[in-house]
This record gives structure tokens, C-alpha cells and sequence, in this order.
């Protein structure tokens, strides 16, 4: 939904932008070719990879692109470390890139053979395999339940626990095989889909770093300045859904943590479209992966920072 974001995030006025999931950069070079020369953006991810494609890509904008690795959820920390108080927009795009996708041995996409990886960084933390092999039962249908919405997630415990007892697994084939084996299979996506949803965010720490941020962007943004969420499953959309609501009807925490009413004179917050946008059914067909995407819109209105 690149044209929709440049549009939200209007572009055409210029300003300094941070695209907080930078990836290979196709987002921030739409924002750049739709801006002033003298727009400005902050790029962040945490995938060294990633990052030096975009680097390389974005080249002819070096002048205007400054970027960092590390975690959206620490943009607060960031922005700070650079000096920079507030910016005129932010983008987060939170679905993983095609570079992680189709790069051997970074264990996201089941269609390959490869590792059991799934770190965005593959410098830390630890792997799926490594988690997998060490986890109990208990926490593995929690993590499937929870962060896969996996109707099967007690058999399918069961079935990789099985299969654990003579080793570990150790590819996403492997771990593909053993599921589709396991369970009913069931409309369009694959039986695996949800597991390695699960794994994916339990092994990045997904859903915390959008808490954090989600309870402190507001604060990062001037006066009229606009936020542009991308999400993919719904954990993501009602976590930002229910935040933004909040934020709208002026409390103080997104969260929900507590219930104290924003202070008068502190900045609030509106939504500027009141359903999220979808992609058109040509986006759909030109790139198949935006399927689920929901994009919500919302801006910071009044009091100073």
C-alpha cells in the first residue's frame, strides 16, 4: 500500500520521516521520489541484511536517508540518541521483507529447506531450533495458542514433542512435514502457516516491541504529525485498533494498563480513517503477500510536546 501511505503521510509537504521497519527500502524510496529534496528519513530495522540492501538501494538519497539498526519499539531511545526530538511522520510496515523470505538459511518461509532459524537478527537471541528443542509442553501450546491462534496446538504439541525425543528439528521442511502430517488441512493456507506465525513472533519478540511502541509514539510526533501501521494477522490490527481508540478518546495509556484520563493540555490524538485500508484487488494480484494487510491512519492534534 505504498501509494496510500505517501498519501497519509503527506509527502508532498516534506518534513523528516522515520520508516521504523526499513527492510529493503521500498517504502522510504516511494516517500523520498514523492518529497522535497529536502525531506529527511530516519530508517530503522534490526536485519543487517536488510539493512545494506537498502543502503545500496537507496544510494542516490544518501544525503537525505540516515540509518539504524535496532528495534521500532526503541524509537523513543532512538530518536533521542540522534538528537531529534519529534518527527512530521511514521511508518511501520510490520510484515517481514522478501529478502527474509527468500535468503537461504534464514528459516522464515516454509517452501524452503532451510536452518530453523527466524531471528531478524541472526547475531541474537536465540533460534526457533535452539527454542524448540528446549521448550516444554506447556509452553508450546501457549505460544501456539496465543501467538498462532492454532486450533490444533495441543496435538500438534504433542506430535513435534514426539518427534523431539530422537532430535531436535532441525529444517522448516522437516518441521512443515511434520504438521501437514498432523493435522486436517483446511482452506487456502498451508497447515504450517500459524506455527511458524507463532515461532516467528515468540523468536523476535514481535508483539512486545509493538506494545512499547505503541505506548510511547505519540510522544515522538509534532503537532499534526501522522503514524502509518501496516499489519498482517490480527493480533497486530487489535492491538493497534484498541490503542488507537484509547489514545482518540483521550487516555492516558494506549495499553490499557490503566484508565486515567489524558491530562488537559497534553497531546491528543485522532484517526483519520475510522476502518482500516485493505489492498486493492490489483495490488493482491501484482503482489500476492500484501493478502491481510491493514493499514490505520492517525495523527497527533494539539498541546506541546
Amino acid at each position: 500500500m505504498v501509494h496510500e501511505v505517501v498519501h497519509y503521510l503527506r509527502c508532498a509537504r516534506g518534513g523528516l520521516f522515520v520508516d521504523g521497519t526499513l527492510g529493503t527500502g521500498g517504502h522510504t524510496l516511494a516517500i523520498l521520489q514523492h518529497s522535497p529534496a529536502t525531506t529527511r528519513v530516519i530508517g530503522i530495522d534490526r536485519d543487517p541484511e536488510g539493512l545494506a540492501v537498502a543502503r545500496e538501494r537507496l544510494a542516490p538519497f544518501s544525503h537525505q536517508l540516515q540509518t539504524v539498526q535496532g528495534k521500532f519499539g526503541d524509537l523513543k531511545i532512538i530518536l533521542s540518541g540522534l538528537g531529534v526530538r519529534a518527527v512530521d511522520g511514521i511508518l511501520l510496515d510490520l510484515g517481514f521483507s522478501s529478502l527474509q523470505i527468500e535468503s537461504p538459511g534464514r528459516g522464515f518461509s516454509f517452501q524452503r529447506d532451510d536452518p530453523l532459524d527466524m531471528r531478524m537478527d541472526q547475531t541474537q537471541g536465540i533460534s526457533a531450533r535452539d527454542w524448540l528443542a528446549h521448550c516444554s509442553q506447556k509452553e508450546l501450546i501457549g505460544i501456539l495458542k496465543e501467538y498462532g491462534e492454532e486450533r490444533w496446538a495441543k496435538r500438534l504439541t504433542g506430535k513435534i514433542l514426539a518427534f523431539q525425543s530422537k532430535g531436535p528439528v532441525e529444517t522448516t521442511r522437516e518441521l512443515a512435514e511434520l504438521i501437514a502430517g498432523s493435522i486436517p488441512r483446511g482452506g487456502r493456507i498451508h497447515p504450517a502457516t500459524r506455527t511458524f506465525q507463532a515461532l516467528r513472533i515468540l523468536i523476535n519478540d514481535e508483539l512486545t516491541q509493538l506494545k512499547s511502541f505503541l505506548g510511547e509514539f505519540l510522544e515522538t510526533l509534532k503537532d499534526g504529525g501522522r503514524v502509518c501501521l501496516i499489519s498482517y494477522h490480527s493480533l497486530e490490527d487489535r492491538l493497534i485498533k484498541q490503542a488507537f481508540l484509547r489514545l482518540e478518546r483521550g487516555l492516558r495509556d494506549p495499553l490499557g494498563m490503566s484508565e486515567p484520563v489524558r491530562p488537559e493540555g497534553q497531546p491528543g490524538f485522532k484517526r483519520l480513517i475510522s476502518k482500516p485500508t485493505v489492498p486493492s484487488q490489483i495490488e493482491m494480484q501484482e503482489n500476492p503477500r500484501s493478502r491481510g494487510a491493514k493499514l490505520r491512519v492517525g495523527e497527533r492534534v494539539g498541546g506541546p510536546l
